[in-house]
């Protein structure tokens, strides 16, 4: 396996990821375990037409959870079948009770509620492997930096989020609901972690407040804008690197921050 390269951390280490993003994907993408994974998954998935055929191949399973971030479920069959055979077409439907909104994407996208699954379409094994090995990098790049796992996430789905056709506060429920992105949220708006357990319509007021303030919109289909991108990872990782020096003294502190910028610096110039 490929392993992602990153040479320093922050927001340094993200400009660095940015820069050699395509080239350490192909590499990535053309590692002997991705590889197989992903051929196996196209070559067998038409194969299934029920929840029970999927959760019984572990090799079809993985790459099917992994496509959108559910890899740790993998032991979880019972849960993964009930959510994949109640789908998204009932109002009492799992998925649709369940607060991470991934869930509801991973059943819609197999559909196995609807007359045909989504299993038969002559496209589907391509496209669920696409996104396999983009939330795989970004997995490889978590093991080394949670940090900026978090970031490739955000970049990703805001971008898909900015696009959808719906209301600003079903969006902002949508951030909340995914986890990896409402963490990039949360820590880029100076939250606390207990903040979560507050009435959820309270929540919705206080992100969208804190976002007009310091992103300058509310509006999440403004995310879809590479500088507001970049703006909202830029603060996330400022946050999060203050977030690990607050029990050190402030002279600690300031040289935390003038390595970063050095660091940051030197990473301009090599550009």
């Amino acid at each position: 396996m490929f392993d992602p390269v990153l040479p320093y951390g922050g927001y340094a280490g993200w400009a660095f990821l940015e820069r050699t993003y395509e080239a350490q994907r192909q590499s990535f993408d053309k590692s002997p375990l991705i590889t197989r994974d992903t051929a196996y998954f196209e070559a067998n998935i038409d194969k299934v037409t029920t929840p029970e055929d999927l959760v019984s191949d572990r090799r079809l399973l993985r790459v099917a959870l992994g496509a959108y971030g559910l890899e740790d479920d993998i032991d979880n069959r019972y849960f993964i079948r009930k959510v994949l055979e109640d789908g998204t077409l009932k109002e009492d439907a799992l998925a649709l009770r369940l607060s991470d909104e991934r869930y509801r994407d991973f059943a819609a996208a197999f559909g196995f509620d609807r007359g045909t699954p989504s299993t038969q379409l002559s496209t589907f094994g391509a496209e669920i492997t696409a996104r396999f090995r983009q939330q795989a990098f970004e997995v490889a790049v978590g093991d080394q930096d949670e940090t900026m796992r978090f970031a490739l996430n955000a970049q990703r789905v805001l971008g898909d989020l900015a696009d959808e056709d719906s209301a600003v506060d079903t969006k902002w429920f949508k951030i909340m609901g995914n986890p990896p992105l409402r963490e990039v949220f949360q820590t880029a708006f100076g939250l606390p972690a207990s903040f979560g357990q507050i009435d959820l319509d309270q929540q919705l007021e206080v992100f969208k407040d804190r976002s007009e303030k310091i992103l300058g919109t509310d509006d999440p289909a403004d995310f879809g804008d590479d500088k507001l991108q970049d703006k909202l990872v830029r603060t996330f990782m400022l946050r999060d690197q203050l977030s690990g020096v607050t029990t050190t003294s402030s002279g600690m502190i300031a040289q935390t921050l003038l390595a970063g910028a050095i660091s940051f610096m030197d990473s301009l110039r090599q550009r």
